[in-house]
């Protein structure tokens, strides 16, 4: 049983490989077609600011 926090489809940020034109996935659900404003359909999922550093061994 898992309780707290859970992930949701909407809560990925994609941008267009285009230009650039970041969305979240309920914006483009939304839409009829997964599509950018350009009319680009090439998405790549958005990578966050913070860099994970591991400690090495």
């Amino acid at each position: 049983m898992v309780s707290g926090t859970e992930t949701t489809f909407g809560g990925v940020v994609y941008e267009c490989v285009r230009c650039g034109t970041k969305s979240t996935g309920e914006q483009l659900a939304a839409l009829p077609e997964i599509k950018c404003i350009c009319g680009y359909r090439v998405f790549k999922k958005a990578r966050p600011p913070v860099v994970k550093q591991v400690k090495a061994v």
